[in-house]
């Protein structure tokens, strides 16, 4: 079994940042992609960023050259810094790791989710 630990949301105002992070433990053989999805009142999830184990990046339109998605393979951890935030950027964060277990079995899991807020 993989836990997932979110921290960093808060309440910030527009222009302002917050830094995300999301750390894994357990039973862990490998981690492959991580990332962060967001879903906000009334709207679908959505894929904000994602990084890979080579250190590969994607990211939403919305959120490029103002997000950046960054991991820490010594510590399985991931991390999203977010800069000039919008109060469009509010939604509750959710962190996503694709993880092989020491059972070598690949299996997604999702973080409990983080609030953001963003005020105009």
């Amino acid at each position: 079994q993989v836990q997932l630990v979110e921290s960093g949301g808060g309440l910030v105002q527009a222009g302002e940042f917050l830094r995300l992070s999301c750390a894994a433990s357990g039973s862990i053989f490998s981690i492959n992609a991580m990332g962060w999805y967001r879903q906000a009142p009334r709207k679908q999830r959505e894929l904000v960023a994602v990084i890979s184990s080579g250190g590969s990046t994607n990211y939403a339109d919305s959120v490029k050259g103002r997000f950046t998605i960054s991991r820490d393979n010594a510590k399985n951890t991931v991390y999203l810094q977010m800069n000039s935030l919008k109060p469009e950027d509010t939604a509750v964060y959710y962190c996503n790791v694709d993880a092989t277990t020491w059972s070598h079995v690949n299996i997604e899991y999702w973080g409990q989710g983080t609030q953001v807020t963003v005020s105009s």
